[in-house]
């Protein structure tokens, strides 16, 4: 099992970056895929997540209406687009996958997790 995120990087406060998350080695279709990140010196933050059975969606209160999830069955792949970003959107973020259910309130229903991909937003 296999999830790989790119797309990090520096950017401006209020531009856009698309992460995308990678995933290999299971079935997607059966697996909710969620992002989390971390800034330092804080606990992980569940951001959004997406059931890739029936494309769910759920959003934290902090990027509701900036972020927007989605995925690509073809590619076995989801992106995470983040619009009208903030400094304190700052942070290593990491995707990952549950079997069991699409959460963002609780990362230890996830079973695998990518290695993380840094977003660094300048004011």
């Amino acid at each position: 099992v296999q999830l790989v995120e790119s797309g990090g990087g520096l950017v401006q406060a209020g531009g856009s970056l698309r992460l995308s998350c990678a995933a290999s080695g299971f079935t997607f279709d059966d697996y909710g895929i969620g992002w989390f990140r971390q800034a330092p010196g804080k606990e992980r933050e569940g951001v959004s997540c997406i059931t890739n059975s029936d494309g769910s969606t759920y959003y934290g209160d902090s990027v509701k209406g900036r972020f927007t999830i989605s995925n690509d069955y073809a590619k076995n792949t989801v992106y995470l687009q983040m619009n009208s970003l903030k400094p304190e959107d700052t942070a290593v973020y990491y995707c990952a996958a549950s079997r069991i259910i699409c959460t963002v309130g609780d990362e230890t229903w996830y079973d695998y997790w990518g290695q993380g991909t840094q977003v660094t937003v300048s004011s």
